[in-house]
């Protein structure tokens, strides 16, 4: 299976999807000029394009949810965290505690962080709905300027709210 990438601009930056027919392998921030080495959409699999159509609603306000099929590499326990964290609601957060508490393992909240930093699919496995305890903002690849912007664009179109970070 071929593998190729896509190249989504946004408010926040340049997103890079990869995959192939069995489905996307991973959705990341890259740097500018990143797709210069890049397949252009019509050598890419139809999953990866749709998955940009996908985040191009979710960046308009239009999406809430995805429909992709997804093939992200980790541990069974990465799996896991992901797995939960793929549950959390639009425009809500939960805690590393929480998420820890739901896999069952109250004591793994540092390895869930840690799982959470390798996740492979930004914003698709929402990750960036993962705050600290307090409520304050911790970790994320992407900048945690990319984190309060995807937590207050959600916020934003899910209730209507005025931005919180």
């Amino acid at each position: 299976m071929k593998e190729c990438k896509v190249y989504l601009e946004s408010e926040i930056g340049l997103v890079e999807i990869e995959g192939g027919e069995g489905g996307i392998s991973s959705v990341r921030f890259v740097e500018e000029g990143a797709q210069d080495s890049a397949v252009g959409q019509s050598g890419a699999a139809r999953v990866v394009i749709d998955c940009a159509r996908q985040l191009d609603e979710y960046f308009r306000g239009e999406r809430q949810d995805f429909a992709l099929k997804l093939r992200p590499a980790g541990t069974a326990f990465q799996q896991r965290v992901w797995q939960q964290v793929a549950t959390i609601p639009y425009g809500q957060t939960v805690s590393y505690l929480e998420v820890a508490q739901m896999i069952g393992d109250a004591q793994a909240v540092r390895a869930v962080g840690a799982a959470n930093g390798q996740n492979p699919m930004a914003i698709i496995i929402p990750c960036h709905r993962v705050v600290g305890s307090d409520g304050s903002l911790t970790g994320y690849g992407g900048g945690l300027w990319r984190k309060a912007w995807l937590l207050n664009h959600e916020r934003r179109f899910s209730s209507g709210q005025l931005a919180l970070f």
